[in-house]
């Protein structure tokens, strides 16, 4: 099993943010088509940045309840979408015959059962987790803070999965370590005043490779 951790730099709002995050050594940029999102690009925006992309690093669109035109149009242009919103098992299995990521808002108030499990325990067959932290206002995720992360590990089970929601470059290797996700995925932590900072991505895709790094030696030991 590989220790390699996959990075998705989110909100990627222009060619030159996606280049700064390729430079930086992500694996996926992750671009938001949601119109409530202070990220948000249309469709236009997203086929620019996927013209800058070099080959194995992937483009993500991100969706919340969206419209089956602007999921097809992303499609389209080569993107891998991630539905963040209330979009039930049967609908993300329609948009696309591929994989995709489906979000799953954490409430670390809540015990792990009730009504928001019953929903996460639908067949999204073909789905990546991806655990954020719940707004508790409700809502699509964006909190830029953290959940337990413990319980991503007790959701997912043996399945891969990804952890988003206030990650930055001073505690992802503490994920890292604690749970051994399949990939991490930052927005607002690689941020500094609403702009993706250059040092802060470079900083973070460091901090993730010396925990991988460090997780491969204590196997070897």
């Amino acid at each position: 099993m590989s220790l390699d951790t996959r990075i998705k730099i989110c909100g990627c709002a222009s060619p030159e943010d996606a280049q700064l995050a390729v430079d930086a050594g992500a694996d996926a940029v992750g671009v938001i088509l949601a119109p409530e999102s202070p990220r948000y690009v249309g469709i236009a925006r997203l086929r620019e940045i996927a013209a800058v992309l070099p080959a194995f690093v992937a483009l993500v669109a991100v969706f919340v309840d969206p419209a089956d035109a602007l999921v097809e149009e992303a499609l389209a242009a080569g993107a891998l979408p991630q539905f963040h919103g209330d979009e039930p098992a049967d609908a993300c299995e329609a948009f696309t015959s591929g994989p995709y990521i489906k979000a799953f808002h954490v409430d670390a108030a809540q015990p792990l059962g009730g009504a928001a499990f019953d929903r996460f325990a639908q067949p999204y067959a073909r789905a990546t987790w991806l655990f954020d932290t719940a707004r508790p206002e409700g809502g699509s995720g964006g909190t830029g803070r953290v959940f337990r992360w413990e319980q991503a590990r007790r959701l997912a089970g043996e399945r891969r999965f990804i952890v988003s929601g206030g990650l930055t470059p001073e505690n992802v290797a503490a994920c890292i370590t604690a749970i051994g996700p399949y990939a991490v995925d930052v927005r607002s932590g690689v941020e500094t005043n609403g702009a993706k900072d250059r040092d802060k991505v470079r900083a973070f895709v460091q901090a993730v490779r010396e925990a991988d790094a460090a997780r491969a030696g204590a196997v070897r030991a």
